[in-house]
């Protein structure tokens, strides 16, 4: 059996911030149930039963996000590894992380990361002007101090982490200013995503566009190019995920794959969807509580989410960088005309990073191991 990776939302879409361009949250405006509110206890084991029973020995990755995942409680946490001791019987490799916000964060939380191994995401947005400007509290306040206190609290733990930023169209302006104020900090592990738009929503001030796009990548990748060729490595995804690419291995990042496969997302009332992007009503394939992960995996909405995954472009089957990019993540390349997919937004973008870098990023091949 493959490793099972499992996507839980403990918390549904509650979050106790409010950020400008929360794809989530109009994630969730699109259901008809908008919350499910915080996983039962019930659920909760079913979820880590299900997964040991399918995976046996492979190993299981219990990725946690929101929403905010924090807001369950520790004492969620606390359940979560006595159930996984409990049922893990064939002693499968287990994994555990969580992506928040930060704004919960304190020793306690610390602690409890450090102590079991559990992998964090922060959020942080770059630099205090561009992070306030779009990650606010309930109370419409900036919260970028407050996250850099999380940040140096989870290092003196000892707690693993990296830092998640959203590229947003002010942000990539001032791709130098951002890396250099991430990595300055004493931060290695950089991971970049782009902003995106709402279903069927118009542009908004964030919005980015893929003219920005290239021009933030072509940037970050200078910085990332001189680091490595002193032998200071700075993990960058996608930068990561397109050195793969070029050396001819598959990418970390399933937006890179050429085709979609089932990432298997709970949220808190047991609903299994395939895809973050995606836990909509429409690709609803079942629930944990009442249904083994093979047949939820074998369901109608979990093979026509895949299916509609699979037709290329024409455009992009002719490209010389095809190999590259493999067309892009599904959810850029909505809306779907026809019934099929289009071509990526940010299309034109990447085409301006490979023709940059390429010939350097072959060159990085020598001196880095994928």
């Amino acid at each position: 059996m493959p490793p099972l990776t499992l996507l839980i939302k403990p918390a549904s879409g509650l979050c106790n911030m409010r950020c400008s361009y929360c794809f989530y949250a109009d994630v969730t405006k699109s259901r008809e149930v908008h919350s499910y509110g915080f996983m039962g206890g019930e659920t909760l084991e079913q979820l880590v039963r299900r997964a040991f029973e399918y995976a046996g020995r492979s190993p299981v990755t219990f990725a946690f996000q929101g929403g905010e995942p924090t807001l369950v409680g520790l004492d969620f946490y606390r359940r979560l590894l006595e159930l996984q001791r409990r049922h893990n019987t064939a002693g499968a490799e287990v994994q555990n992380s969580i992506q928040t916000n930060g704004l919960t964060v304190d020793s306690e939380w610390a602690e409890l990361f450090a102590e079991n191994k559990i992998l964090v995401g922060l959020s942080i947005d770059g630099t205090k002007a561009i992070h306030d400007a779009n990650r606010l509290d309930a109370e419409g306040r900036g919260t970028y101090t407050r996250i850099k206190k999380a940040a140096a609290i989870l290092e003196a733990a000892g707690a693993e982490f990296n830092i998640l930023c959203v590229v947003t169209s002010a942000l990539a302006r001032h791709g130098a200013k951002v890396f250099d104020a991430l990595v300055s900090a004493g931060f290695r592990y950089l991971q970049f995503i782009q902003c995106i738009d709402g279903f069927g929503s118009p542009p908004t001030p964030y919005s980015l566009s893929a003219e920005r796009w290239g021009e933030f990548l072509c940037v970050i990748f200078d910085r990332y190019y001189e680091h490595i060729r002193r032998g200071d490595y700075v993990s960058v995804r996608p930068l990561d995920n397109f050195m793969e690419l070029a050396a001819g291995l598959p990418p970390s990042c399933c937006g890179y794959t050429g085709r979609c496969d089932l990432c298997l997302v709970v949220e808190s009332d047991g609903g299994v969807y395939p895809c973050d992007f995606y836990v909509l009503d429409r690709y609803r394939m079942g629930n944990i509580c009442d249904m083994s992960i093979s047949e939820l995996r074998e369901t109608e909405p979990a093979r026509r989410f895949v299916a509609e995954s699979e037709p290329v472009d024409p455009a992009c089957a002719k490209c010389e960088w095809f190999a590259l990019c493999r067309g892009g993540c599904r959810r850029h390349r909505e809306p779907q005309s026809g019934g099929t997919l289009t071509r990526s937004k940010f299309c034109a973008g990447n085409k301006r990073f490979f023709e940059y870098a390429y010939p350097r990023m072959r060159e990085l091949l020598r001196y880095i191991r994928i």
